[in-house]
């Protein structure tokens, strides 16, 4: 009998070794397309419920309906994207033909902010690293694009596939789930809610700083405010220092030009109105959401995007999250609490 425990034991030991083996290599092998996946998961989750809708109530084909949505969910994406990119690409443009003179300038603004306030910013040896890092910088963009667009097609290819097969994948997960049932519905749900609550909150807070600079950044009299405008969304999706990426080099831009008046008012304006929108926001509406702490998303981005890349927005926090609910999984399945003793 003993022999026997034994021989099974090892048995399984070999299969999960196996199974772990073969899914590291996979894993390995794959990553690349592993934003593509965790995306079209993001989309699927976000969309879900009007699939359903078509299928069951207005008996679309499963086909037809992952298809109207796909390219519903498509232009939605793309076009705040074409947007903006219409706005920056003219001065990215600009800076990468011309980044000799914008090197010369900033040397220019760099002497006379050491001049009048008598400090040392730049050395002669960063301007120069700068500006072969300008020079390098259109490869990297284009190279970019190209995995932009080639993560956006495997997205689609495989959002396609989880909305015709969704339905027997889930029964599949909900079959082989290591859980119990009530836990699984908490983690299912958990996911739902985190996924919701990243991928609208972040946008939509970057998005209503982006308004409320704008707003700003008119009043003030900033030169082409619609171009900042898109900065300040851009900035305020990413962690941490957020929109100040946009409203610091306007302080700077207006107190190297003399225009002291202009400065202290973005300063006012930028530390003032548009960090208390991202902070307000993030501690009312994204809790509303999904009940996230501020401190999850933060952290969460940093790692998510070192992780996954710009997906990581989404699915940084939710890795914290899931950590936390598996941890009181764990706790709930496994850990039985011992009567206290008078």
């Amino acid at each position: 009998m003993s022999q026997a425990i034994d021989t099974n034991r090892l048995r399984q030991i070999f299969l999960i070794a196996l199974i772990l083996f073969i899914g590291v290599v996979l894993f390995y092998q794959l990553y690349s397309f592993f934003p593509a996946l965790l995306g079209a998961l993001t989309l699927y989750i976000l969309l879900r419920k009007q699939f359903n809708y078509l299928t069951e109530k207005r008996k679309w084909k499963k086909g037809a309906a992952a298809l109207l949505l796909m390219l519903a969910s498509l232009i939605a994406i793309m076009f705040p994207v074409y947007l903006l990119v219409q706005m920056l690409s003219g001065k990215i443009a600009y800076a990468l033909q011309h980044s000799g003179e914008v090197v010369a300038s900033l040397q220019q603004l760099a002497s006379e902010i050491e001049q009048r306030y008598a400090i040392t910013i730049l050395s002669d040896d960063n301007i120069n690293k700068l500006g072969n890092w300008l020079a390098g910088l259109l490869p990297q963009i284009l190279g970019a694009t190209f995995n932009t667009v080639s993560t956006t097609f495997f997205l689609y290819f495989i959002l396609y596939f989880l909305f015709v097969n969704g339905e027997s994948l889930e029964k599949v997960l909900l079959a082989y789930s290591p859980f119990k049932d009530e836990n699984t519905g908490l983690l299912e749900k958990e996911v739902h809610t985190m996924v919701v609550a990243n991928a609208v909150g972040i946008p939509v807070v970057a998005f209503a700083q982006g308004l409320v600079g704008l707003v700003g950044y008119w009043l003030i009299g900033v030169p082409e405010p619609f171009f900042w405008f898109g900065v300040t969304c851009i900035a305020g999706m990413l962690p941490v220092i957020g929109a100040a990426l946009a409203y610091i080099p306007l302080i700077l831009i207006f107190l190297a030009g003399g225009q002291y008046t202009q400065g202290i008012a973005m300063a006012v304006f930028g530390f003032g109105v548009i960090g208390t929108v991202d902070n307000v926001m993030r501690f009312t509406l994204l809790r509303r959401i999904g009940d996230v702490h501020p401190l999850n998303t933060v952290f969460g981005v940093i790692a998510g995007l070192s992780l996954f890349g710009f997906i990581g927005l989404i699915f940084g926090p939710l890795l914290i999250s899931l950590l936390m609910l598996l941890i009181r999984i764990y706790v709930n399945e496994f850990v039985k609490k011992q009567p206290r003793h008078s």
